[in-house]
């Protein structure tokens, strides 16, 4: 039946029609919240996304420990401005090696799996980081710690984005950037930055070791989950499907006609992806939007944000103590998730992209000018590349009141980014990429991603020694602009739709994905 031949039925949350008596659409209605509100579905999130809770623990995990290793007494564990970038940097690379894994990962042992396998590099490298001799365990446990978080950034939304219901998906797509900022701020709170009691501080050694903690919660927690629906039928599991798509909806819920609705989308997208269908519109365009995405949310500027903040915050000689700027950084991060996450399934994603990129360009072009423009005596410009390694060395300068204007352009750029583009960019991945290239395709924007972080947090120091901090800023405010004309071109809407749905969208053409 065509839409045009149906009355519309109006009901809070949902955009069904009607074609059934009143009686069988009030019956829908209470099936569509008990569905909704089946709390397996966020058990099943919970568990998965505490490996992004690991994984924003890892990514930040050198914050206090670079100091602490600076002044080591041995000199095989000693960091210097050589060593220590490296140590900081070098777990993008083994992010950017665990999405490329995930490519076969995601595909040969379903999303669940590759989840958990991820424990294994993980618990490994916090291992090595715990009980490090030398320099190349340091290394090595980073690279690891990184690979975990590779695999995990391209398994766990695809998990979710599969077993969430379309009401919420939004929200619990947000889930995984929640969790690790939760990640970083416990890792300040355990460690000296700042100190919430003197017996929670702990040793660099045994911050390692409280990072393995989430990990054998989220194995544990994953063997009672379910397999996503959508990979059980491709893998030919239809029983296996059903059953888990009743856990996840509620056995009083018409969960059967959402499974139908699935297994023809799988049936139709049951071969694997062929050289020649790349060709296909439906399969290059969400793609490249999605790794267009991954790329540009590294070029705004994130990565080197919060991995140099204190020393940011140090050198434009802001007022307050740099550790607890980062955490009053890491506290409105964590609240602008929050705000997204509520958000996202009513305001919409492309208003939510809007708005974060409009305040991240504002951000960044305000920092850039006030780096440019205030008299050196409170901005020095002529410091050595020291200066952004650790903060520990860095001389106090005289400080007023103006010197507020980069925690507070900080603290807009993070929320304007955690507010879109930083958990939609991920949430879109998972919804937009069509099922027979979505496990090669996650992995890939995920090397872009890292890659692309790594690269620029590499060139970032030389950059500000070269050519000043204010430079790097006014580059991330260009990449901001880029954003906002990206998502106006190229993001198609996707609230309310289901996966099936999405598909559909490109798949027909009906409306270009420009607009």
């Amino acid at each position: 039946m065509e839409r045009g031949d149906r009355q519309p039925l109006v009901r809070k949350g949902s955009s069904s029609y009607r074609t059934f008596p009143d009686s069988t659409a009030r019956r829908l209605d209470k099936e569509y919240l008990r569905s909704l509100h089946n709390k397996r579905l966020y058990l099943a999130v919970f568990a998965a996304v505490l490996g992004n809770f690991s994984f924003g623990f890892a990514l930040v995990y050198p914050s206090p420990v670079i100091p602490a290793l600076e002044e080591h007494p041995s000199p095989a564990l000693r960091l210097d401005q050589h060593t220590a970038p490296w140590f900081g940097s070098v777990f993008t690379l083994g992010a950017a090696a665990g999405g490329l894994s995930t490519m076969l990962l995601n595909d040969c042992l379903g999303r669940k799996l590759s989840i958990m396998f991820s424990a294994v590099p993980s618990v490994l490298g916090y291992a090595l980081l715990a009980g490090a001799q030398g320099l190349w365990m340091l290394l090595l446990g980073r690279v690891l710690t990184g690979y975990a978080g590779g695999v995990t950034s391209a398994s766990i939304p695809v998990y979710i984005s599969e077993i969430s219901h379309p009401g919420v998906r939004g929200m619990l797509g947000a889930c995984p950037q929640i969790m690790a900022v939760l990640g970083s701020l416990v890792l300040y709170a355990l460690g000296k930055y700042p100190p919430v009691s003197q017996w929670l501080i702990l040793d660099w050694r045994w911050l390692a070791v409280a990072g393995e903690v989430p990990v054998f919660a989220m194995v544990l927690l994953l063997c009672f989950m379910p397999n996503s629906p959508r990979f059980l039928l491709s893998q030919g599991k239809e029983e296996e499907a059903l059953g888990s798509l009743c856990w996840l909806r509620g056995e009083d819920t018409d969960y059967a006609r959402e499974y139908e609705q699935i297994k023809d989308s799988v049936r139709k997208q049951s071969r694997r992806v062929s050289c020649a269908e790349l060709k296909d519109p439906f399969l290059y365009k969400p793609i490249l939007i999605a790794g267009g995405m991954r790329f540009l949310q590294q070029l705004s500027g994130v990565t080197c944000i919060l991995v140099y903040l204190q020393p940011i915050f140090k050198r434009t000689s802001v007022i307050l103590k740099p550790e607890y700027d980062a955490a009053l950084v890491g506290l409105v991060r964590l609240s602008a998730v929050a705000i997204a996450a509520v958000s996202m399934d009513k305001a919409g994603r492309k208003i939510l992209l809007f708005v974060s990129a409009g305040v991240m360009l504002a951000s960044n072009l305000t920092m850039g000018l006030y780096i440019h423009l205030v008299p050196a005596s409170h901005n020095s410009t002529n410091v050595a590349n020291t200066t952004l390694v650790s903060s520990a060395h860095l001389p106090a300068e005289p400080t007023n009141y103006i010197t507020l204007i980069p925690l507070v352009a900080t603290m807009f750029f993070i929320m304007g980014y955690a507010m879109g583009w930083g958990p939609i960019t991920w949430l879109l991945m998972s919804e937009i990429l069509p099922l027979k290239a979505r496990g090669v395709a996650s992995g890939l924007c995920v090397v872009v991603s890292w890659l692309t972080a790594f690269t620029l947090t590499q060139f970032f120091l030389p950059v500000v020694n070269a050519f000043g901090l204010e430079v790097p800023f006014l580059f991330f405010a260009v990449i901001s602009a880029g954003n906002i004309l990206f998502t106006g071109c190229c993001v198609p809407e996707t609230k309310g739709r289901s996966l099936e749905q999405i598909e559909a969208f490109f798949r027909t053409g009906r409306r270009s994905f420009l607009r």
